[in-house]
């Protein structure tokens, strides 16, 4: 199944000046490699919005071009706008940008990869399908030296 991703996983495994070993930095490598991720123009403007410096959003803009945005269509803003007002007639607050995530989720039939909670609430009422994480997590530095403890 196809992936799209949010802006905060783009961001982990972006903006870091050292590499990184974050688990979801890791999940993001393998979903590239197997060709599953999706990107809209929202995320994409999300993940260069406020980067201060040009050389870092000149290179994050070409390391983005290899993602081309999904076309978004009317009925996505209209789904978008109908889950937004749904979530909030049942106390759920999201920004617009995370119900156009969602239509265009639902739309597609994408999973949403995403370590914003605000996702989790929306599940509960949205038909949405939120990407679990498979890349299996490496063990850390404490855990290997007490494997090697007899």
């Amino acid at each position: 199944m196809m992936v799209l991703v949010d802006t905060c996983v783009w961001s982990i495994a972006l903006r870091r000046r050292e590499p990184t070993d974050d688990p979801e930095v890791r999940e993001l490598e393998a979903l590239i490699r197997d060709s599953r991720v999706q990107m809209i123009g929202a995320i994409r403007q999300e993940i260069l919005s406020g980067i201060a410096r040009k050389a870092q959003f000149d290179r994050i803009r070409l390391s983005l071009a290899a993602f081309p945005d999904l076309p978004i269509e009317a009925e996505d803003y209209e789904l978008a706008a109908s889950y937004f007002n749904l979530c909030r007639s049942k106390g759920i607050q999201g920004s617009n940008t995370d119900f156009l995530i969602c239509a265009v989720g639902v739309r597609q039939r994408y999973e949403i990869y995403t370590t914003d909670a605000d996702f989790e609430r929306f599940a509960r009422c949205l038909p949405i399908v939120l990407h679990l994480a498979q890349a299996s997590p490496l063990p850390s530095a404490e855990a290997l030296e007490q494997a090697e403890t007899p």
